[in-house]
C-alpha cells in the first residue's frame, strides 16, 4: 500500500486544477460547484480561488465557512484514478495586494479588469484534513497546523 505525501497531494492538485467546492447554502443544504485553482498550487494545505462578490459560493461562505474541496484525475503513475477530499474553512479576501499574488494571465479570460474587477473576491481555504484514494490504496496526509496564514496587507 502506498503512502502519498503533502508534496504527492500538491503535484496532484497542480495537474487536476479544477474542483468541486462544496458549500452549506442558504437553505441549509449541501451546494457543489466547480471551481479552478489556476494551478496556484505550492500545496502546503492552502488553496486560492477567485470569483465576485455577488455569486452563490460567496454567500454560502459568509454563513457558513465549512467546504470541501473534491479533485479527481489520473494518479501520477497513470495507472489508476486518484480522488483527493480536502476539508477546510474559508477565509474571503478583498485586498488587491494580496490577490495580485494569486493572480495568474488566464484568469483574465474571466475576469477582463484583472485584480481591479468590482467584486473580485478571492478565497482563500485553510485544509484541516486531507483524504485520498489512489485506486485500491487511501490514506489520509497531515495538515501543517502552524495557526493562521498571515496574509500581507
Amino acid at each position: 500500500m502506498s503512502k502519498l505525501s503533502l508534496d504527492d497531494i500538491s503535484s496532484a492538485i497542480r495537474k487536476l486544477d479544477i474542483c468541486m467546492m462544496t458549500t452549506r447554502n442558504g437553505q441549509n443544504m449541501l451546494e457543489s460547484r466547480p471551481m479552478s485553482n489556476n494551478r496556484d498550487v505550492d500545496y502546503t494545505g492552502h488553496s486560492y480561488f477567485f470569483t465576485l462578490d455577488k455569486t452563490g459560493v460567496i454567500q454560502d461562505l459568509k454563513a457558513h465557512p465549512e467546504v470541501c474541496l473534491v479533485y479527481e484525475g489520473r494518479n501520477h503513475f497513470f495507472t489508476s484514478h486518484l480522488y483527493i477530499c480536502v476539508s477546510g474553512t474559508a477565509t474571503l479576501i478583498q485586498d488587491r495586494a494580496v490577490m495580485k499574488k494569486h493572480w495568474v494571465k488566464s484568469l483574465d479570460k474571466w475576469f477582463e479588469q484583472g485584480v481591479e474587477t468590482p467584486g473580485l473576491t478571492l478565497i482563500h481555504v485553510k485544509a484541516q484534513h486531507i483524504k485520498y484514494w489512489d485506486g485500491w490504496d487511501e490514506g489520509e496526509v497531515a495538515v501543517p497546523q502552524h495557526g493562521p496564514m498571515r496574509l500581507a496587507g
